[in-house]
């Protein structure tokens, strides 16, 4: 990847303003892609599997959660770098997220771009 490469991701959350306001607060740096559910996600990873290279999920969605969602796309996607993203606190499904490196690094709402930009070129830097 050179410098020149604009990273895709994907940011899933299940409320619009959520999706609406991270898609504004990356899209400068990044490609960003937005799904509303798990399955909305698996959709866009299917129709885009050598383009998006960071997943960005929230952890309480309805019928799927971050974790269940990064879980079945993970089996799919091994190469995509994965984060959690949460407004509540941390619980013991993130902890074993990470300590299985499901996911590289969780962060909390309200997010900061500083910290998630800095996640996501050090997770980049490592590929």
């Amino acid at each position: 990847m050179t410098n020149n490469d604009i990273i895709s991701l994907l940011y899933v959350d299940d409320e619009q303003a959520n999706l609406f306001l991270f898609k504004v607060s990356f899209e400068a740096n990044y490609k960003v892609y937005t799904a509303n559910s798990g399955e909305s996600a698996l959709d866009i990873l299917k129709s885009k599997p050598d383009e998006i290279i960071v997943v960005i999920s929230d952890m309480r969605m309805p019928r799927m959660n971050g974790v269940e969602f990064i879980t079945k796309a993970k089996k799919q996607y091994q190469n995509i770098i994965y984060f959690i993203l949460t407004g509540f606190e941390f619980n013991d499904e993130i902890d074993q997220a990470l300590k299985s490196n499901l996911i590289q690094k969780y962060f909390t709402k309200p997010f900061d771009t500083k910290e998630i930009n800095q996640a996501i070129e050090n997770s980049i830097a490592q590929l």
